[in-house]
């Protein structure tokens, strides 16, 4: 299902980047698996590691999703224990003279790791907000990304896509919306959606899957670029 990295110490003692992936475990419907934001976050790993030169570690499987409680094996970790996880990783790396980190996060829901990002030096959050609307601009999908908030287009696209096995029958009927998701925080989605689902899978399409990946490895060149930035105005 996922490739694991197999660099060697000597191919890793070569790095000058090294990119996490961040995922979570919890419900995303009926027809994606609980994995569903780790499987895309190693996805997403693995493409830009194949065209770009980066150190790819083992993902991080379980975050902040707090929010998806009510569904049977969601499984959460405080805001604070992700925050140390990300920051003792970073630390081990620049340990072993790696001073550049990229978080490839999976799940909409942790808020911290901007925080991470914005008060560390050699750190990015990747894909940002703004290269997401670009990316789905671009791939073609249809559903805004405030519509499609979870296990709809987007994802179910990329799974069709890269691990279309993960996919089960009753995407095509699975469409459920909630625009008005204002206190999403204090209730949890479960207030906003019976079936887990916020957005329109039955759109999805392995094409649209494959497309987004084509450009996110495309824009994680631009993220390179501003970790140089950031690493030159820092000394």
């Amino acid at each position: 299902m996922l490739v694991i990295p197999t660099h060697t110490a000597a191919e890793a003692a070569g790095a000058e980047v090294a990119v996490l992936p961040i995922g979570s475990h919890e419900q995303h419907g009926e027809h994606l698996p609980l994995a569903t934001d780790t499987v895309i976050a190693c996805t997403i790993a693995e493409a830009v590691g194949a065209a770009h030169p980066v150190l790819r570690l083992p993902p991080v499987t379980i975050s902040c999703s707090h929010e998806h409680a009510a569904w049977p094996g969601t499984v959460s970790i405080s805001a604070t224990t992700l925050f140390h996880i990300v920051d003792d990783v970073a630390a081990s790396l620049r340990a072993s003279g790696i001073e550049k980190l990229v978080l490839v996060n999976g799940h909409g829901g942790n808020y911290v790791l901007s925080n991470i990002v914005q008060q560390s030096t050699g750190l990015a959050l990747f894909p940002s907000g703004e290269c997401w609307d670009d990316v789905r601009a671009a791939a073609g999908l249809e559903t805004s990304a405030y519509s499609d908030m979870h296990a709809g287009e987007l994802e179910t696209s990329i799974l069709l896509h890269a691990h279309p096995d993960l996919v089960r029958p009753g995407y095509e009927t699975a469409d459920e919306l909630a625009e008005d998701r204002r206190d999403l925080l204090t209730l949890g989605l479960s207030a906003y959606t019976e079936s887990g689902v916020v957005g329109r899978p039955s759109l999805a399409t392995a094409a649209k899957g494959r497309d987004v990946l084509d450009r996110l490895v495309e824009a994680f060149g631009d993220c390179l670029d501003a970790l140089e930035r950031s690493r030159i105005r820092s000394r």
